[in-house]
């Protein structure tokens, strides 16, 4: 029977896959033998029609959703979150839409969640060419608004997990203006996913019109009961950014791109890529400063590592290697900010 089933698996993959290629990724058979492996054990396993239902409907939304993003993977993207109840005459909305004309208008694209509210003051703002959805089915407002209803840039999502899988997946920077419990749940877990690791570290700013007070009172909140009991540590306030205005909240966002690139984590090592290449004496500072997370080794300069072939994009891309603890990203953040400020 196994036998049997390993020949199943051998042929589906062959047959997948069609005949090997100079240059193909060498890594492509084994990842796709592996999924299809998961999915025969979870067939064989008789598992019930229900949770059948799940597995499949979640791989057939994940597949619909990467085939939509990828003609746009050169573009940086921020995902805006916010309440679907704000009508167009409040401030919020009218700060939501002036802050992605300004996103739309320095290179960026906007992820929104297609629905009313926030979502569609965020979609206008960005215009249906810069703007994506990603819409969750709900037997209410589950509707994706005028400015991005039949774009090929809207995605619709049967799970809201699947669908916080692209929220964060594919942005470079989260936006967030004021909402319910949704847009709670999407910004802890944003902080939590990018204060573990899970997530790429990216600039997350909360943005309120002036005299609001909305996020203000959420920081204190946090620092008070998370921070105050020691629940979370001094450095990661700075996973964060309260902004006053849609000109400071872009030029956050502009301004953690404007050396850092990108990262990866090869051979146990962080691998930081800049837009330009960095000298000696700066870097010592910062490998002074921030021993405490570098295992006391200095940061270096090196060229890609092997591993990074399947990027050659950022291939040219000057790098840095750091010996970090894989665990302090509020101060690797801090660390970002001032490699950020190096001339």
């Amino acid at each position: 029977m196994q036998d049997t089933r390993k020949d199943a698996v051998e042929g589906l993959v062959a047959n997948v896959l069609g005949k090997r290629r100079d240059g193909d990724d060498p890594r492509r058979e084994r990842l796709v033998r592996s999924m299809v492996e998961a999915v025969a054990g979870i067939a064989s396993d008789r598992t019930d029609v229900v949770d059948l239902k799940l597995v499949s409907a979640a791989l057939a939304e994940i597949g619909d959703a990467l085939g939509r993003f990828r003609p746009y993977a050169g573009v940086r993207k921020i995902t805006a979150f916010g309440s679907a109840r704000t009508r167009a005459n409040e401030p919020a909305y009218k700060l939501a839409r002036r802050f992605s004309r300004l996103a739309a208008d320095s290179g960026f694209m906007v992820i929104t969640g297609a629905g009313p509210g926030i979502m569609q003051a965020c979609n206008e703002g960005a215009g249906r060419k810069r703007s994506f959805g990603v819409n969750i089915k709900l037997p209410f407002e589950n509707e994706a608004n005028e400015i991005i209803r039949g774009d090929n840039k809207l995605v619709e999502f049967k799970y809201f997990f699947t669908r916080k899988l692209f929220f964060l997946k594919e942005a470079s920077g989260v936006v967030l203006f004021p909402g319910g419990f949704g847009t709670h749940d999407e910004g802890f877990e944003t902080l939590t996913l990018v204060q573990t690791g899970k997530a790429q570290l990216m600039p997350i700013v909360m943005l309120e019109a002036p005299g609001s007070g909305y996020w203000r009172a959420w920081d204190r909140y946090v620092r008070r009961h998370l921070l105050g009991q020691d629940l979370i540590s001094p450095d990661d306030l700075s996973l964060y950014r309260i902004a006053g205005s849609p000109k400071e909240a872009i030029r956050e966002f502009r301004s953690f791109y404007r050396i850092f690139h990108s990262t990866r984590v090869i051979r146990r090592r962080l691998v930081i890529r800049t837009t330009k290449q960095l000298g000696s004496a700066p870097l010592g500072h910062l490998s002074d400063r921030y021993a405490d997370i570098l295992g006391g080794r200095p940061i270096r300069h090196r060229a890609a590592f092997k591993e990074e072939f399947d990027e050659p994009e950022v291939a040219e891309l000057p790098r840095l290697v750091l010996d970090f603890d894989m665990m302090s990203y509020g101060r690797l953040r801090l660390l970002i900010d001032e490699l950020n400020r190096l001339d």
